[in-house]
């Protein structure tokens, strides 16, 4: 995770990433759930047999970083790949994006944690095989470069993987 963290922000301070700002984002906010998902397997959930005791600070850190993610969700290219492939247009959007926000209150917080996790578990596959599957609407319209997409699509599973263990951690 920190390897992870000082290699971004040696990136971004060197000047090496190239993006317009709302790729940045979409690409940092994952970068920071990544290390959000290192922060919550670290800390032992998800062991079935734990030779120590769980650290809850890394997992409410993650938890955290998890929660950030979900909040930077809200650019103006993500409102238009989800009104593309959303049904119900306009205020399914918005449904959408409170639930994301209530998703991403529940992290921060700390309460509801594994019934916010179970929900994101849900919604996340959906999202990335529809909005970040579409490699044709990322490349073409918004000039996204292959690679970069499917390092955000290989990022988001990393994540999934991260909420799954949230969700059945008992």
């Amino acid at each position: 995770a920190l390897q992870l963290a000082v290699a971004t922000y040696a990136a971004h301070v060197g000047g090496h990433v190239h993006y317009g700002d709302w790729l940045k984002v979409r690409m940092y906010s994952r970068t920071i759930a990544i290390i959000g998902g290192f922060l919550i397997l670290a800390s032992g959930a998800g062991e079935l047999y734990r030779q120590k005791p769980r650290s809850r600070s890394l997992q409410s850190t993650g938890q955290v970083f998890l929660g950030i993610y979900l909040i930077c969700q809200h650019s103006k290219e993500d409102r238009l790949a989800y009104l593309n492939h959303l049904l119900g247009g306009e205020l399914a959007l918005q449904l959408l994006f409170i639930l994301y926000g209530l998703l991403a209150l529940a992290f921060l917080s700390g309460y509801y944690v594994r019934a916010a996790a179970q929900v994101l578990a849900v919604l996340l596959p959906l999202a990335i095989l529809l909005i970040d599957g579409n490699i044709g609407y990322w490349h073409d319209s918004r000039r996204v470069e292959f690679w970069n997409q499917m390092k955000l699509i290989g990022q988001n599973v990393g994540i999934f993987g991260a909420v799954v263990i949230l969700a059945t951690d008992g």
